[in-house]
């Protein structure tokens, strides 16, 4: 493994950390995966499994290795992602990128199929990207062959692997069911239920994949398992529908292939022929010439020759009976990954079987993130902000330090007898030989005086016999052993400290000839000073402190001596330091000599032994978390750069971890600590600690950086990194919240310092991670101190971050007003613009938070984005150039995403209906301007808005008029629609499509609470293009045009004082008819139910158009018989007309009783009140005589119908259809129910 050179981490998990990597003398690049021994069995698996497979959209696996700690796997690199990061980023992808995308993906899967693999756990994070945007299959570790239990075999690697402890993580007794499941969300259902994967469940995940390609999210989704798991098994998934661009419908074909892949049968999922003959792929997967299954599985010099054949053809697993898998020498095929024997398939360990031996070399130059190269255009020279608001800093930097070490910060755990030091050997002693009485810990604390004074002469007496003979050293050590029992309980060893035994020990430090005796002694006085709970001021502690100071001193070269002397040097220390911060006396009670922080100092040095080290780092430690003196003796310039060398030279996690968390506390005296460990070792290698997966090493480490930004030291410079800001936020995935709370601790200082970072923090997803963590805080449940400490940071940030976004906008505006109606921008100008210009992507996250937008969107708010607004239609119409300063790219993703932003606010009406004038004057105006730009994109969006904007806004209106209230100044708002909008209407009915469509639904918008702007529409040569985009649309009615149509003329007929000869003389009644007649067909007669739902939608509108003219009909007819008494011949001549204008109606009878037994409420209501006017008006002209299937509904529907009122309609109904001339069958069906 010494061939491998490492450079950048590309890559993390939970457990494991991918790098980019380079075989030495070649240019060849690789992937390399550093996993922990904990996936032992995981790994196994996947090696197993692809170590002979060869596909082009599989990641191929080269070799493996083991070190004491990891297990690391050499594999192809994939430079382009994952395909959830795509998703992730593009938020959905069209028809055709997915179709090229799932060819990838089902060719993969075929491959794998046919070599006797169930995938089991496929999820798009578990497909990789190449350079050239192949996709490839990874991650195997949880995939199994097919008829294998993969518990079994995690259970046998587990068995046989001879470095599993007992109780360990990995033992063999532990639950394997967790390692074997995968995500729910893409599993089937007969996997849910209890079934095992099987190829057919590996269809349905590559069903679900290929539909959030589309969609932008899975089919089926729920934070909670428990619903989520009844979606899949019971719920249908929603059609596949775009929020974002490219706004695409999708085709028949594609939803026809997503209902085969996502049936819940097993039986009737679709098959591999099915799916390989599908429609869909439009001959994308073609006959080419591949490598039969079997040659690139078989042994080398084998006979597998090529074979042509479809690149997916049909599955065929391979069993060890099938004389197909023999390879040479009649091996079977899947003796590769059926082992019998797990020690068949081992990793190389190190060099010349040496398992600590170095494997990698570290590349020297310098290392890039994964996000690095990426925004290397976006790269600048970061400004100190001058625009941040002192006293706003100062109240937030107070907050800021009383939250940078918390509890578990400060937490101390015993020096001595510390089994994560060094395993303490067990003290027994005998009772019978015993020279006091042996009272129990309990016993001792409740004796009484005289009592303990007794027993205390006894013990120091026999401590100080005199004589070196073996009797009496071993009845020395019999009484050591027992206090040494005695000392651990805490009551105890209060009382025996405060003693005359205290001092009695400390001699014999000095006078026992024997060494036994003085380590035993060592160890009782260790644990009295460990156990201790209150020290008086005449215990002679100083004595023995500098008694073990001259005995390290004097043998410091002897290791063994030096684990004996520290530990209790150490707790006696931490005891002084902690009584003293207690007390607080004002120059100290015990005087502690320099020489004794100096030899445990001294002890940190790398080249004594790594107990010595662990000690000494434990005894600063313990020391530094008080706030005495004595804490402040052991910061020297040397103390940072020495702990840090223990944590990056060490291969103990519990001595790594104790030399950090040393540091930390070190710091919390004197900041100039971490700053030199900053300065010796660099900051790109103090970053790289970040990358370590003990979560109490990521958060000591975030609480250094904390603590030296808020301390002001090389502030300047830390807050211009930007891969700071990059590794602290990979460590908001952290499952641990003390660690994503120190993050969002180190965000919120640099950002205080450096407004510029706000753009790298929200391209790194922190807005995402905020809303994530503030969901998890539950209202009115008592959360643990953690999570208290995460919500509190979590506050500080947000309200941070409120309070910038208006400076934002500021800088953006500037920089747009110093370049407004110039074509060509100086270079200062220039650089500006692209300083501030980007920022309008943090605008954009943060509106679309709904942890943030309630709190962002205010009146001075929304004026100056309707300023923005401005700036940008003087952008769009070329008044304003900024492609020369700025590129044509980078100013179209300005007025994405500006216009995006916008959009995200108008979608929530509470926010927009207490700023109505503001949102009127300064927000719609540069919109309505937009609607009408040269680019498509730009008018779709401004048009959608529109739509969401004028409903809110025209619904408020007709809500305060109904309530009696004065009205809302409508003047703009009116003058707006009158002015700028209805003139165009026309040109945008007449574009291409999907443009008529927005255009259609921001017109139903204006009229849905508008009688004025329904007035107007009318009264303008609207209406007959109203009616040419519905001839132009008749071979889809399905299609969003028609429903909108539908939706507008409803409104316009919907009206009281509506002008409907104008729309007849447009051939209204053919438009009902026919639509109708269309709409009713495929309503009761469709199977699929998404295709029931739609014709539902066309239906609904298209009835209450009928309905429209019929009530509008039966009025004026009315009118006609009144006006008829008093011998008026105008109005009954228009009556007439009008009745025979809309004849062709009537045929309609016979449709609107088909509809009547449906189940669904709106359709029966609007059926039935169509055909009492319709009866009303023509009786039975439509129904010469009834049907027997016309009988049979209204039979159905008079069974079923209880509600009195809607019977004796139905009755009404049917006896006009009799008196009519109606069939016998139909008088009879009247006298029944009469």
């Amino acid at each position: 493994m010494e061939n491998f050179v490492l450079y950048e981490e590309i890559g993390r998990g939970s457990k494991s950390v991918v790098y980019k990597g380079r075989r030495k003398e070649s240019i060849s690049f690789l992937a390399i995966i550093c996993s922990e021994k904990a996936k032992r069995a995981e790994v196994t698996n996947h090696v197993r499994l692809t170590h002979d497979m060869k596909h082009e959209n599989i990641v191929s696996f080269y070799e493996w290795y083991e070190t004491s700690n990891h297990l690391w796997l050499v594999v192809e690199l994939c430079t382009g992602g994952s395909l959830e990061a795509v998703i992730s980023q593009d938020e959905c992808l069209s028809e055709d990128v997915v179709r090229g995308f799932a060819v990838d993906l089902v060719k993969g899967l075929k491959h794998i199929h046919d070599s006797g693999i169930i995938f089991s756990d496929l999820t798009p994070a578990k497909i990789l990207l190449d350079g050239p945007g192949t996709l490839k299959y990874s991650n195997f570790c949880l995939s199994k062959a097919e008829g294998e239990n993969l518990e079994e075999f995690f259970l046998m690697v587990m068995s046989e692997d001879g470095e599993v402890q007992e109780g360990s993580e990995n033992a063999p007794g532990r639950n394997t069911k967790n390692l074997v499941w995968g995500s729910p969300t893409y599993s089937a259902p007969e996997v849910l239920t209890g079934g095992g994967s099987t190829f057919s469940s590996d269809l349905w995940a590559l069903g679900c994949i290929i539909y959030q390609m589309f969609s932008g999210k899975p089919p089926f989704y729920s934070e909670s398992f428990s619903d989520l798991a009844e979606l899949i098994l019971r719920g249908e998934p929603p059609p596949p529908r775009q929020n974002a661009a490219p706004f695409s419908e999708p085709t028949l074909e594609f939803c026809s292939l997503l209902r085969g892949l996502l049936e819940k049968d097993p039986k009737k999922r679709l098959t591999w022929d099915q799916l390989l003959s599908h429609p869909f792929w439009k001959e994308s997967l073609s006959v080419v010439e591949e490598e039969t299954p079997l040659a690139s599985r078989s042994a080398e010099g084998g006979r597998g020759g090529p074979a042509r054949h479809v690149a997916c053809s049909r599955p065929t697993p391979l069993t060890p009976d099938d004389p197909r898998a023999a390879g040479n020498g009649g091996q079977p095929l899947d003796k590769s990954f059926r082992l019998d024997n797990v020690a068949e398939l081992r990793p190389r360990s190190g060099q010349h079987g040496e398992m600590r031996a170095p494997l990698f070399l570290l590349s020297s130059c310098p290392t890039l993130g994964k996000s690095s190269v990426a925004k290397d255009a976006d790269a600048k020279t970061a400004q100190p902000q001058q625009g941040v608001s002192v006293s706003g800093v100062k109240d937030v930097a107070s907050s800021i330090k009383e939250l940078i070490y918390t509890d578990s910060d400060l937490t101390v755990t015993p020096i001595i007898d510390n089994p994560k030091i060094i395993k303490a050997t067990p003290v027994r002693f005998d009772p019978k030989t015993l020279s006091v009485p042996a009272y129990s810990a309990e016993k001792l604390v409740s004796l009484s005086p005289a009592d303990w004074q007794a027993f205390l002469q006894q013990l120091c007496s026999s401590l100080d016999s005199p004589g070196g003979t073996a009797a009496v050293t071993r009845s020395k050590l019999n009484l050591l052993c027992y206090l040494c029992g005695t000392a651990s309980h805490r009551d105890a060893a209060t009382r025996l400290t405060n003693s005359p035994l205290f001092p009695a020990l400390t001699q014999q430090l000095r006078a026992a000839p024997n060494w036994d005796v003085r380590a035993k002694a060592m160890r009782v006085q260790g644990l009295l000073a460990s156990h201790c709970l209150e020290l008086e001021d005449t215990v002679p502690v100083t004595e023995a402190v500098s008694t073990y100071t001259e005995l390290l001193r004097d043998n410091f070269r002897n290791s063994k001596l030096k684990q004996c002397l520290l530990p209790p040097l150490g707790e006696l220390l931490y005891l002084i330091a902690s009584q003293e911060e207690k007390k607080a006396p004002p120059g100290g009670l015990w005087a502690v000599t320099a020489a004794s922080y100096t030899v445990i100092t001294r002890c940190l040095q790398e080249r004594e032994e790594l107990v010595v080290n662990h000690i000494a780092a434990k005894t600063v430690e313990k020391v530094c978390s008080t706030q005495s003196h004595h804490a402040k003796a052991f910061i020297t310039g040397d103390i940072g750069p020495m702990l840090w060398c223990l944590f990056t030279h060490s291969s103990v996690d519990p001595l790594r971890v104790t030399a950090i968390s040393a540091l930390c506390r070190a710091t919390r005296h004197s900041p100039a600590v971490f700053q030199s460990v900053i300065d010796k070792a660099g900051l790109p290698t103090v970053l790289d600690g970040l990358a370590c997966s003990i979560s109490r090493v990521q958060q000591h480490l975030l609480t250094l950086f904390a603590a030296l930004l808020s301390s002001g030291v090389n502030v300047q410079r830390l807050v211009q990194e930007r891969e700071l800001v990059l590794r602290v936020s990979r460590c908001l995935e952290s499952p641990f919240p003390a660690v994503r709370a120190k993050a969002f601790l180190v965000l919120l200082q640099v950002l205080l310092h450096n407004r510029e970072m706000l753009l790298l923090c929200c391209n790194s997803r922190l807005v995402m991670y905020i809303e994530r963590d503030v969901r998890k805080a539950v209202p009115g449940r008592e959360q643990p101190s953690a999570n208290q400490h995460l919500s509190r940071c979590l506050q500080l940030l947000i309200r941070h971050i409120v309070r910038e976004l208006p400076a934002v906008l500021d800088d953006i505006l500037a920089a747009l007003g110093s370049v407004a109606g110039r074509k060509h921008p100086s270079t200062a100008q220039a650089k500006q613009l692209k300083q501030c210009l980007p920022l309008v992507s943090v605008v954009l996250q943060v509106l679309t938070s709904q942890i943030f937008r309630p709190q962002v969107v205010t009146e001075d708010f929304l004026c100056k984005f309707g300023a923005l607004l401005n700036c940008i239609k003087s952008v769009e119409s070329c008044e304003t150039s900024l492609d020369n300063a700025i590129g044509q790219m980078a100013s179209e993703e300005l007025i994405r995403n500006t216009l995006s932003a916008v959009e995200a606010i108008t979608q929530h009406a509470v926010l927009l209906t207490p700023h109505y004038s503001t949102v009127v004057d300064f927000i719609l105006p540069p919109l309505a301007s937009l609607a009408f730009s040269n680019n498509v994109e730009w008018r779709i969006i401004s048009l959608r808005v529109l739509s969401e904007v004028t409903l809110t806004l025209l619904g408020r209106e007709e809500e305060e008029e109904e309530e009696d209230r004065a009205p809302a100044p409508s003047s703009s708002l009116l003058a707006l629609i009158t002015n700028t909008l209805l003139p165009q209407f026309g040109s945008l009915l007449l574009d291409s499509d999907p443009l008529p469509v927005y255009a259609l639904k921001l017109m139903v918008s204006l009229t849905e609470h508008s009688s004025l702007v329904n007035r107007l529409i009318e009264e303008s040569p609207l209406p007959p293009l109203i009616f040419q985009v519905i001839s132009e649309h008749q071979e889809s009615p399905l299609g969003a045009t028609m429903q909108s149509t539908m939706a507008l003329l409803s409104n316009l007929t919907g009206q009281k004082d509506s002008a409907l000869q104008r729309l007849h003389g447009e051939a209204l009644v053919d438009i009902i008819c026919s639509v109708l007649f269309k709409a009713a067909a495929l309503y009761s007669e469709g199977e699929d139910q998404a295709l029931v739902k739609r014709a539902h939608s066309l239906l609904l509108p298209a009835l209450d158009v009928l309905h429209n003219v019929l009530r509008s009909t039966s009025a004026v007819v009315r009118q006609a018989l009144q006006a008829q008494r008093l011998e008026s011949r105008g109005e009954v001549q228009t009556a007439e007309d009008l009745l025979l204008l809309n004849k062709p109606l009537a045929e309609l009878s016979s449709l609107l009783i088909q509809l009547l037994p449906g189940r669904d409420l709106e359709v029966y209501e609007e059926a039935i009140q169509c055909l009492s006017l319709l009866v009303q008006l023509y009786g039975g002209e439509g129904l010469a005589c009834l049907c027997p299937e016309d009988l049979q509904s209204l039979a159905c529907v008079l069974e079923v119908q209880s509600d009195p009122r809607q019977q004796r309609l139905l009755l009404r109904v049917i006896k006009r259809l009799v008196s009519m001339g109606g069939s016998p069958e139909s008088a009879f069906l009247l006298q029944k129910y009469t």
